[in-house]
């Protein structure tokens, strides 16, 4: 796991928590609540390569 992909997921986290921040204090809740979801949705989809490669070298090392 490389530091930019590190950088990127807290830049999304900072970046969601302060537009839910500012939306709740708006009081548009349910907003908030799809600028979460949808926070939480983008860093999953960029976490699915990390995965991926982590089960081939779970693979590799135990031949499976």
């Amino acid at each position: 796991m490389n530091v930019a992909l590190i950088i990127k997921i807290a830049g999304i986290g900072l970046l969601a928590s302060i537009a839910c921040q500012i939306l709740q204090k708006g009081g548009k809740d349910e907003q908030a609540t799809f600028v979460s979801i949808a926070a939480v949705v983008i860093v999953m989809l960029m976490l699915i390569t990390e995965i991926g490669e982590l089960f081939t070298v779970i693979r590799k090392t135990f031949g499976l």
